[in-house]
């Protein structure tokens, strides 16, 4: 009898493009039966924190605060060079330094909402807003400044909007790591053969899907914000790269950079363990 798993994954390309495999079922599921909801990365985020999925991806910002419960699986991550969130402004010239301007963030556990706390803590006001909105929210000009992830990194200048600071460059020149995004979390209370098994099938999926990436497009427009071909491709290339397939000592490293500065910055102290099979 297959052992069910309850997996959480994001509806952003990287995460539908390196799961493709595995919601076609065209990879072997080793003796699994996922069950597999795709959410914002912020309402993951809370329900993998409620202990509601077995496996999820989550922000590394929120995994620091569930390091006791959770392992982090070597392949699904997005972390590398070039792929922070933006900050972007609805008027140009603009610097967030006021109490009365309002920023948008993705989520309080983001990490995208971290880099924000660590480079300009206290500098305005903070509303939570769900990432798609963000963007809107700025041509509106009902908020000053927001944090901007996912496909809007390619389309912010179509929407006559305004680049402030890119967050992860910044990280990259005080740290010299790639920036840990986000990855997937297994639940300690899974056996160690089954958390193997889902990291198999991961692996197994993300091998599928960079052999063959066309392939993977009716999946990614099934869920994207964006439906252009080329932008969906542009944000494959940007996020799933070598630390996706492994995290290995460079992934490590920046993770324990990441954990560093959110103590530092009182927010979490917990350090993250790599799941070794």
């Amino acid at each position: 009898m297959s052992r069910p798993i309850r997996l959480g994954i994001s509806t952003c390309p990287n995460d539908t493009f390196a799961f493709h495999g595995l919601l076609s079922r065209e990879v072997d599921w080793r003796g699994l039966d996922f069950e597999v909801e795709l959410l914002d990365i912020e309402q993951l985020n809370t329900r993998m924190l409620r202990g509601e999925f077995d496996a999820c991806k989550v922000s590394f910002a929120a995994a620091l605060g569930m390091a006791r419960e959770v392992v982090v699986l070597p392949s699904g991550s997005a972390l590398g060079f070039g792929v922070g969130p933006l900050l972007l402004a609805a008027e140009a010239e603009t610097r967030p330094a006021a109490a009365t301007q309002l920023t948008l963030c993705p989520g309080a556990q983001t990490t995208a909402s971290l880099l924000f706390d660590l480079f300009h803590p206290r500098s305005t006001r903070i509303e939570q807003e769900l990432f798609s909105e963000i963007m809107p929210r700025l041509v509106a000009r009902t908020a000053d400044f927001g944090v901007c992830i996912h496909e809007g990194r390619f389309t912010w200048e179509a929407h006559g909007l305004h680049l402030v600071e890119d967050l992860g460059s910044r990280w990259e020149a005080e740290t010299g790591c790639p920036l840990p995004l986000g990855g997937i979390v297994a639940s300690r209370r899974l056996p160690a053969e089954v958390t193997a098994a889902v990291q198999r099938v991961i692996h197994d999926s993300l091998a599928l899907a960079l052999a063959d990436p066309a392939a993977t497009l009716p999946t990614m427009r099934r869920h994207a914000q964006e439906f252009d071909d080329r932008v969906l491709m542009q944000h494959v290339d940007l996020y799933v790269n070598e630390w996706t397939v492994d995290l290995g000592d460079t992934g490590r490293r920046a993770l324990d950079e990441l954990s560093d500065r959110a103590a530092a910055a009182g927010r979490g102290s917990g350090q993250l363990d790599l799941f070794r099979a």
